[in-house]
């Protein structure tokens, strides 16, 4: 393959690997930097490019796959991932310290209710059961038992806030 036939074998694409570069690198600089390698790379591979049922789809997924080292490298510990459709499933460190730290504190306070209130906030919102089947269970009018469990719900959220706000005046 020559340069004139590499050259027009890449022109209907070349633009679209640009732009998925700029949108996970953010930078015009760093996404003309990563659309120049991934086109030298594809010149490296000029004469494998045959085998490819798609050579579009190869180059994107070079693209992307470039941009994402390029993230996750030294070099770019400046720059972050801005992507839409990107959110991070993982919670960090101190979320995770924090949510065990809140779940203690609430198990606390679920075993200081009265028996009847800590009862049926397990039953409803640990075991999941219905307003119907609780009330049958503990003998009660299903109407006192949303009523407990408001009490017990608000009791909760009332020390929960009490605890959160503990030295902030």
């Amino acid at each position: 393959m020559n340069q004139n036939e590499f050259i027009t074998l890449i022109a209907p694409f070349k633009d679209k690997v640009f732009r998925l570069a700029k949108r996970l690198l953010v930078s015009n600089e760093e996404a003309q930097d990563a659309t120049q390698d991934i086109l030298v790379k594809l010149w490296d591979k000029k004469n494998g490019l045959e085998n490819y049922a798609s050579v579009e789809a190869f180059a994107m997924t070079m693209t992307k796959n470039y941009c994402l080292d390029q993230l996750k490298s030294k070099r770019a510990s400046n720059m972050k991932i801005v992507h839409n459709n990107f959110t991070s499933t993982e919670a960090s460190l101190d979320k995770k310290v924090e949510d065990s730290d809140s779940w203690n504190w609430v198990e606390k306070m679920i075993n200081e209710l009265p028996e009847q209130q800590k009862l049926i906030i397990q039953m409803r919102d640990i075991e999941q059961y219905e307003f119907e089947e609780i009330a049958k269970i503990l003998d009660m009018n299903e109407t006192a038992v949303r009523v407990n469990l408001s009490r017990a719900r608000k009791t909760i959220r009332e020390k929960m806030t009490k605890t959160h706000q503990y030295g902030i005046s």
